[in-house]
C-alpha cells in the first residue's frame, strides 16, 4: 500500500504560517490569524508531519518539521505571554530567540544542498529572512518590511515544493521540477 508523503502537510503549514506572519509584519493583518495558524497548522500539523517523517526514516524532514513546528508554537506562546503580561519578552528577548533559530537554519541550509535545488532555495531564503529579522530586533527596524517580502518568497518556495510533491505524484511524472542535488 502506498504511503502519503508527510512533507505536503509540513510544507503547507510552514508556508501558510510564514506567509501570514509576514503579512502581519507588513501591517496588513493582526496577530489573530498568525497565532491561530502558528499553534495549529504551523505548529501542531508540522509536528505531526515531522513525526511521520521519522517513521519513514527521513531525518532531514523529521528535524525540520518538528523543529519549525516547535518554533511556531513557541512564538505563539511568547506573543500570548506578552499579551496577557504573564512572562513579557522584549524585542531583544525575541531577537535572541530568533538568533537561535538562525543558527539552526544555517545547519539545515547546509544540509539542504544534499536534497535538491528547491530545498536549497527555500532554506536560503529562510536563512536570509532570519538574519534580517535578527538585525531588525536589534535596532535596524527599517529591515522589517524587507525581511517580510523576502520571507513571503520563502513561503511561496515551500508551497512550490508542496505543490510539486502533490502534482508530480498525481501526474505520474515531473510537472514541477525540484532540481538536482547541489552536493552528492
Amino acid at each position: 500500500m502506498k504511503q502519503g508523503n508527510p512533507a505536503v502537510v509540513g510544507l503547507a503549514g510552514f508556508g501558510m504560517t510564514t506567509f501570514l506572519l509576514q503579512l502581519h509584519n507588513l501591517g496588513l493583518i493582526g496577530w489573530g490569524p498568525v497565532l491561530g495558524m502558528g499553534i495549529i497548522f504551523g505548529g501542531l500539523a508540522q509536528l505531526i508531519a515531522g513525526f511521520q517523517e521519522q517513521k519513514m526514516g527521513n531525518n532531514f524532514g523529521y528535524s525540520a518539521f518538528v523543529s519549525y513546528g516547535s518554533f511556531w508554537i513557541g512564538l505563539a506562546i511568547i506573543k500570548l505571554c506578552n499579551h496577557f503580561e504573564i512572562y513579557p519578552s522584549t524585542g531583544t528577548d525575541v531577537g535572541y530567540y530568533l538568533i537561535g533559530w538562525t543558527l539552526y537554519t544555517a545547519i539545515m541550509f547546509i544540509a539542504s544542498f544534499r536534497v535538491h535545488t528547491a530545498m536549497v532555495f527555500t532554506f536560503g531564503t529562510l536563512l536570509l529572512g532570519f538574519i534580517l529579522l535578527d538585525l531588525e530586533h536589534f535596532g535596524f527596524e527599517f529591515l522589517k518590511p524587507i525581511a517580510a517580502v523576502e520571507l513571503i518568497i520563502c513561503a511561496f518556495a515551500a508551497w512550490y515544493m508542496m505543490a510539486g510533491i502533490i502534482i508530480n505524484d498525481l501526474a505520474g511524472k515531473t510537472v514541477l521540477p525540484m532540481g538536482k542535488k547541489l552536493v552528492k
